[in-house]
Order: C-alpha cells, then structure tokens, then sequence
C-alpha cells in the first residue's frame, strides 16, 4: 500500500464536495435508556440489558449487528442509517443521508416508533435531555468498545469532566453538505459563530445528580472542560485564509487515541498523527497510515463545528421527541438557501472571534436565551436566526401531502422563544412545583 501523503488528506476533504442538487440531511440523536422499574441507566449485559435491546432490535427491524470482541455494539441497515452504542449505553440513531425535512422527521418517528415497542417488552424507556439528571459516574457503567477504554484512561489527564461527557451527556446533530471550498469556508464560519444560539434555544440539562446545576445546559458546560486540545472554538476558522489546508493542520495536532488493526483498538493516546505518517509512532515504527486510519482519527476532534466530508453541528442538547426535527430545520433553513447563507454571514460576522465566542459559550451553557456572545443577547441573536432559517425553509419549497413547507418544523423554536422558556427552564419550573423536587419524575413525565 503506498504512503499516505499530505496531498492524500487535502483530497480527501474535496472529494466531500457535492453541487448543491445532491446535498443531503444527516440527521443524529442521542437518547438515555433507563430501567422502568427503578429509572436507573441499563448496563450491557444481564436481563434488559442493552445486549439483549440491540438484539431485539436487530430482528424487529432486519437490521444488521455491528460486533467487535462477540458483543453488538451497534446496528446498521442498507440506506446508510445506523444506531451507534455511547459510552454510558446511550443510544444513537445516525440517520440516513435524506433530501428533505419531512423525510428526516419521518425516519425519525418511525425510529422512535420501534424503538419504544422493543423498548416497552423489556421494561426499558428512554428519555431526551442533554445530561443525565439524576445517576453519577459511579452509577454507569461503560459499554464494551475498545475505543471508550482507551478514553476512559486519556480524558481524566488532560480535563475535569471528560468522563461525564463520555457517560452523561447526549445530543442532537445534524450533517450538512458543501460545494466547494468557498462554501465550506462560509458555512463553517457562520455555524461556528452561531452554534451557541443553537445551544441556548436547545438547552435542556438543568440538573446534575438530582439537582439543578446552575445550568440550563449542564452538557454544553461539560464540554469546556474536557479537553482543550480538541474540543472549543479553533481560532483558525476565523483567519482569512482558512480552508482545507488549515482545518488539516489542525486536525494533525489533535492527539490521537488509538490504532484500529485486526479487530482490536492499541492505545497510543496522547501521541502525534504527524508522527504516524512519518512512520515514527511509538509502537507503530516504520508503519504508516491509511485513509481510514485518518477517517479514524478525525473522529476524535470534538469542536463545537465539525469538518469531516461534510460539516456537523454539534452544539445541541437532546430533547423531546417534538423537537428532534428542529435541530436540522434550524440549521438547513441557514445554510442550504443560498439568501439565507448570505444574511446569516451578515448576522454572523461581528461575532467571528475565538475569544468572545469561547465566552459565549459559557454564557450559553449558563443563561441560554438571557446570555450573552460579545455584547449582543442571545434571545436577539436566536430571533434574527429563526427568521433567516424560517425564509430559508419557505423558499427550498419543499411542501409535503398536507400542502405545508418545512418550515413547520422550527415551530418549537418559535414557542420557546415567543414564551422566553426553553426545555431546561420549563424542566426546572416542574422540578420547583408538581415535582416537589423528586428527580424521578422526569422520567415518568418526559419518556419517549
């Protein structure tokens, strides 16, 4: 196999260009599995057990098991679509690549439709939030996946929580397409200056272990304290000449993890991928990567934007069923009408710096909607976003059987922001009064 080579890396990146007839809706959402009986996180093995809920779901649906060391540790099916195991025993539909919202929120309710029959014959449920409201790290266990045991021993060395994102956290993300290295430019800078907006109208975490955490997403606070080197707002989407070349640097300086070969995850965690390519990785010398080595190792950046062979938003917390469909909604509305790209460059532009979005996190995390990036509110930010997405949706033109556009799929949004209470704030307000504090009930009240 020849050398992999520097130019190999930058063609890769071009070749995830597509006009814009062909972008497609990659749509993802985590959920916690959790025993009815006692709500407590299912482990993998034993009766219920997220072995068994694999399994079974395996044959409700024909899809395929994905299995490393004899244990399924996911599902894929023949469309593209997946269901991917999380540290903790979080589940996560990777959807298939579609062409319009209606198609994603169907796949979605279908998904979600025979994950709660499989789901209700074992005693299980789910709930969607973005941090586990109630169980501590002690309380979870982790899945049986290489790559998480090689994590698990890297991310108390360079971070305080990176554990809790591992076992505590869950999401919604959407993958979006690019038509050339202009586009992408474009659209990662207006998604990375935006993707706090995203965070506070998704905020949906309020509590840690029982109690509110002075958080409205606990998940996105999670994530500035995991690992500096990877994760955060890169200064370098903001330069001016940033594109492929520069996103590859970056992503060269991110640690690596780990070496996949022969079935089996070897922990080179901390080490220099550069290195590997110059056949100079401790353990690996005189080797050399190959593509999916670096298809590998991409995959363990963690900014808040993501550049693979298309670009992920990845700033949300889970919620609701009602809201899944919102989180690409928001985002298509933005970037796949080429007038809406343009005014959300213009809303974009005077918050394009690493420092005050960095801030701007926290911010999020801490007030949502009542927070601010720079010196402008987030509420203002979030309702000049809708508009933009919502005249975005109304011109794609996509209309389903009913006559309506996609554009009905941001009206969660609206409420939220017309009401001036996201998830996390309605969450606390029951936590405050029916609840009478009992943690428990969210699990009664807010299951799929």
């Amino acid at each position: 196999m020849p050398k992999l080579e520097y130019s190999d890396l930058l063609k890769w990146f071009n070749q995830g260009e597509k006009p814009s007839k062909n972008w497609k809706i990659g749509t993802e959402h985590e959920k916690f599995v959790f025993y009815t009986n006692n709500f407590k996180r299912v482990s993998y093995l034993g009766a219920s057990g997220i072995s068994e809920l694999l399994n079974a779901l395996a044959i409700k649906n024909n899809w395929v098991k994905i299995i490393e060391n004899n244990n399924t540790i996911g599902l894929k099916d023949d469309t593209g679509a997946s269901i991917s195991l999380e540290p903790g025993g979080q589940l996560e539909l990777s959807g298939t690549p579609l062409e319009n919202l209606h198609q994603t929120c169907k796949e979605t309710g279908q998904h979600l439709k025979i994950m709660k029959e499989v789901m209700s014959g074992l005693g299980l449920s789910m709930v969607g939030v973005g941090y586990d409201p109630k169980w501590s790290r002690s309380d979870i266990s982790f899945m049986p996946k290489g790559r998480y045991e090689i994590m698990k021993n890297y991310m108390p060395k360079v971070g305080q929580l990176g554990l809790d994102m591992m076992l505590r956290t869950c999401t919604i993300q959407v993958n979006l397409d690019f038509s050339s290295e202009k586009d992408m430019v474009e659209k990662f800078q207006i998604s990375m200056a935006l993707q706090s907006v995203a965070t506070a109208l998704f905020a949906n975490s309020p509590f840690i272990e029982g109690k509110p955490s002075g958080y409205l997403s606990s998940r996105a606070m999670v994530w500035t304290d995991t690992d500096p080197y990877r994760t955060g707002v890169p200064e370098i989407v903001f330069d001016s000449n940033f594109g492929y070349e520069s996103w590859l640097n970056y992503v060269l300086e991110v640690p690596m993890y780990f070496v996949y070969r022969d079935g089996k995850y070897i922990d080179v965690a901390g080490n220099s991928f550069v290195d590997f390519m110059e056949g100079k990785l401790k353990g690996f010398e005189g080797q050399y990567p190959t593509i999916k080595d670096w298809e590998d190792h991409i995959t363990v950046a963690f900014p808040e934007v993501r550049l693979k062979q298309y670009l992920e938003m990845r700033g949300a917390d889970g919620g609701p069923w009602n809201i899944i469909c919102a989180l690409p909604a928001l985002w298509v509305g933005l970037l796949y009408d080429s007038q809406s790209q343009s005014d959300a460059l213009s809303l974009a532009k005077p918050l394009m710096d690493a420092n005050i979005l960095e801030e701007g996190r926290v911010s999020a995390a801490t007030f949502a909607l009542n927070g601010k990036i720079g010196n402008v509110s987030i509420d203002k930010l979030a309702s000049d976003m809708l508009d933009i997405s919502r005249d975005g949706l109304k011109r794609r033109n996509k209309i389903d059987a009913r006559g309506l556009d996609e554009s009905q799929f941001l009206d969660p949004l609206f409420y939220i922001l017309d009401n001036k209470q996201t998830g996390a704030e309605k969450l606390l307000q029951k936590f405050n009064g029916s609840w009478n504090k009992n943690i428990d009930k969210i699990f009664i009240e807010n299951s799929f």
